[in-house]
C-alpha cells in the first residue's frame, strides 16, 4: 500500500511524525491507525488515516476507536493510584485486607504492590477454564483468589498479561463498590472527555475498527516460543482461550477485561497521558496527584521476564518503562506507560511534557515498542 492520505492536523514543527505515520502504510503494512500527542498539554499532533475494516471499504474517521490490548492497563493503574491518592488504598497493605477471599493459598500477606508491578506469582490460573470465562467476572475473579503463587511472591517478575486487570479491578471494586469500567468512567473519562471504555455499550459498534490478525504468512514469535513454553506460560497467555475474532465480538466489546480490552483512540490516551506528564492535571482536572505519579513511575522490576519467554521487561507500579537506553521516552528515562499487543501504546515523559498515543488496527509480530510507533516515536524527539 502506498503512503496513506492522512487526515487530522500537525504542527509544522512536528511534520517528521506525520510522515513517518504516513510512511508506515507503505513500510509496515499499516491498514488503519491514529497517532496523537501533546506537549505542555496541548494537543499539536492529531492524525488518523487507513481503513477502519479489512475489507478497506470503511475509512478510519476522527471518531474511530479500536481495542488497544495491553495499553489497558495503564487505565486500569491510574484507577488505583486514584484509590490511592485518596487513602482509600494502601498500597504497602495486604490485598485480602480489601479482598478477603484472596487470603487463600498462603496469600494472606501478600502486599497490593506487587499486583501492580507483576511480581505477585499469579500471571496464570492453574484449573483450565472454558473460553465463556474471560467474560465472567465471578469466575476469574474467584479462582485468582483460590490460586496458589507460582513463585514466591516478590522473589521474580512475570507480565500478568490477563490476570492484572481481574486482580487490580477487583480491589477498585470491592473498594468503591464499582466496577473498573464504570470507575474509570465516571472519575477520568468523563471529566476529561475521554472516548475511552472499558466495556463497550452496542451503540458505540458502529465506530469501532476491526482488529486484525498478524497476517498470514508472517514470522509470530510468540506462537513459536509458546510451543516449547511450560504451562505456567501456556496458562498464562491462553487460560481461558481467546483468538483475535474473539475480540471483534460483541461479547469481548461488552466485557470488562481491564488487563486488554479498552476501546479508545490516540487522542484520548496521549490527553490523559499528557495530564500524567504535566503533574497530572489537564484543564482543571485532577487525575493523580504528583507524588503518586512519582510513585508509580518508580522502577520495580527490571531483567528476564518470567512469563514473556526471558525478554527483557521493566516495571513500576501498574506501568511498564522502557527498556534501559532504548525505547520510548527522552534521554532522561521519566517516560512511562503501556504497550498493546499488535501495536498500539500510550506513555507520558514526564520529562519532556509529552503525551503520546497511537493506535492502530493491524497487528504486527513485534517485540515492543513496535517498529510503526517507535518510527513515530523518534521522530517526535527529534523534533523537540
Amino acid at each position: 500500500m502506498a503512503s496513506a492520505a492522512v487526515d487530522g492536523r500537525c504542527d509544522s514543527r512536528l511534520r517528521g511524525v506525520r510522515e513517518a505515520f504516513a510512511d508506515n502504510f507503505a513500510r509496515h503494512g499499516e491498514v488503519g491507525a491514529a497517532v496523537a500527542v501533546t506537549v505542555d498539554g496541548k494537543l499539536v499532533v492529531d492524525l488518523w488515516a487507513g481503513y477502519a475494516d479489512a475489507a478497506r471499504t470503511r475509512r478510519w474517521a476522527r471518531d474511530t476507536i479500536v481495542n488497544v490490548a495491553s495499553a489497558t492497563k495503564g487505565v486500569t493503574a491510574i484507577c488505583a493510584h486514584r484509590l490511592a491518592d485518596r487513602g482509600l488504598l494502601d498500597l504497602e497493605a495486604p490485598v485480602a485486607a480489601y479482598w478477603s477471599e484472596f487470603a487463600q493459598a498462603g496469600k494472606v500477606a501478600l502486599p497490593v504492590h506487587l499486583l501492580l508491578s507483576h511480581r505477585a506469582g499469579l500471571p496464570a490460573i492453574d484449573e483450565p477454564l472454558p473460553a465463556v470465562a474471560i467474560y465472567d467476572w465471578e469466575v476469574m475473579t474467584g479462582a485468582l483468589a483460590a490460586q496458589p503463587p507460582w513463585w514466591e511472591p516478590g522473589t521474580r517478575h512475570g507480565y500478568h498479561a490477563f490476570t492484572f486487570g481481574w486482580l487490580v479491578g477487583e480491589l477498585v471494586r470491592r473498594i468503591t463498590g464499582k466496577s473498573v469500567g464504570r470507575y474509570w468512567r465516571e472519575e477520568v473519562a468523563r471529566p476529561l472527555g475521554l472516548d475511552c471504555h472499558i466495556g463497550l455499550a452496542a451503540a458505540a459498534d458502529a465506530r469501532v475498527a476491526e482488529f486484525l490478525p498478524i497476517p498470514a504468512g508472517a514470522p509470530d514469535l510468540e506462537a513459536e516460543l509458546l510451543k516449547n513454553a511450560g504451562p505456567m506460560v501456556v496458562k498464562a497467555l491462553n487460560n481461558p482461550p481467546h483468538t483475535v475474532a474473539d475480540m471483534n465480538t460483541r461479547s469481548w466489546r461488552a466485557a470488562e477485561i481491564p488487563a486488554g480490552n479498552a476501546h479508545t483512540n490516540a487522542r484520548a490516551l496521549a490527553r490523559v497521558y499528557g495530564a500524567l506528564a504535566c503533574g497530572g492535571e489537564a484543564d482543571g482536572v485532577r487525575v493523580l496527584s504528583p507524588d503518586s505519579i512519582e510513585r508509580a513511575r518508580a522502577e520495580q522490576a527490571s531483567g528476564p521476564d518470567a512469563v514473556l519467554f526471558g525478554w527483557p521487561t521493566r516495571f513500576g507500579l501498574g506501568f511498564s518503562l522502557p527498556p534501559e537506553g532504548a525505547g520510548w521516552g527522552s534521554s532522561g528515562g521519566t517516560a512511562f506507560g503501556c504497550p498493546g499487543a499488535g501495536g498500539s501504546i500510550g506513555f507520558a515523559d514526564p520529562g519532556a511534557h509529552v503525551g503520546f498515543g497511537y493506535t492502530m488496527n493491524q497487528m504486527q509480530a513485534a517485540i515492543p515498542p513496535d517498529p510503526r510507533a517507535q518510527r513515530m516515536i523518534d521522530a517526535l524527539y527529534a523534533s523537540l
